[in-house]
């Protein structure tokens, strides 16, 4: 069944780097010793590789959640990318906007949810479909 997604488009004149300490966090903050910041990050900069291709989506729906992805994350679709087997995708299909994962059986193309109350949909030669982009990133609030 497909999700209902919103899309966003990437705004290049956005530009936030944050700090961003070059030790490793085992499972908390930095120690006292390291109160200075090695560099800047900027996310867009760590996040866009393609930032003419590259947009936003919400999720809402629940078919990916062994993936990761759940209602409300926001995945970074690159629209440059080629949609290999096993990737996650955003695609239309029918005129429906859905987040899948592709996966290819010999000359059979499915798209497959990451929930077992999903089903997986075979994609037919009569079918409305295209593969709109590559998710490359879920941005998960915890």
């Amino acid at each position: 069944m497909p999700q209902e997604l919103e899309i966003y488009q990437y705004d290049t004149a956005t530009n936030t780097t944050l700090p961003l300490f070059l030790s490793p966090v085992a499972a908390g903050f930095p120690s006292p010793a390291d109160d200075f910041l090695d560099k800047k990050l900027d996310l867009n900069e760590h996040l866009i590789k393609h930032p003419a291709s590259t947009f936003f989506v919400k999720v809402k729906g629940d078919s990916m959640v062994k993936a990761g992805i759940h209602p409300g994350d926001i995945l970074v679709v690159d629209r440059s990318l080629e949609p290999l087997d096993k990737k996650i995708v955003i695609a239309i299909l029918d005129g429906e906007f859905t987040v899948k994962r592709i996966q290819k059986k010999g000359s059979q193309l499915f798209l497959a949810s990451e929930n077992e109350n999903y089903q997986p949909i075979e994609v037919t030669d009569g079918a409305d479909f295209e593969i709109w982009g590559v998710v490359t990133t879920v941005i998960h609030p915890v």
